[in-house]
């Protein structure tokens, strides 16, 4: 799989649960060059980059390349401040089938929820 944030991130570790789900365990780069325009001084993780990410781990997970179809209650919750709390645990509730892959995403920091999501994706066959 070919990756849009190139060193934007670290997948730490992950776990698989036996209901098929994954808890990843990523950490922000915080010298990447998205955080210096995003917001100069005040470093901020662009939304669109967290849903890259959840789709990049999605593809790790299920060995497929996959192209967003639908977003549904997309929920930013917290700013994620690459300085001060780079290290996030994403929750992927993931079900597929044989051309759609869905996601329940959500997104923390401590104990703090960043984001929730639900994303649909068509699997892509090379």
């Amino acid at each position: 799989m070919q990756t849009l944030l190139t060193d934007f991130y670290t997948l730490k570790s992950y776990e698989k649960a036996e209901n098929g789900s994954f808890t990843a365990y990523i950490s922000l780069h915080k010298e990447h060059d998205i955080f210096k325009g995003h917001f100069p001084g005040n470093p901020v993780t662009p939304g669109v980059c967290m849903m890259q990410i959840v789709k990049e781990l999605t593809e790790e997970f299920t060995s497929s390349a996959l192209f967003l179809k639908m977003a549904s209650n997309v929920k930013f919750m917290a700013i994620i401040n690459p300085f001060e709390t780079p290290d996030l645990k994403l929750q992927l509730d993931i079900s597929e089938d044989e051309t759609d892959v869905k996601v329940k995403n959500i997104t923390s920091f401590g104990e703090t929820i960043a984001l929730k999501m639900t994303v649909s994706y068509k699997k892509l066959t090379s």
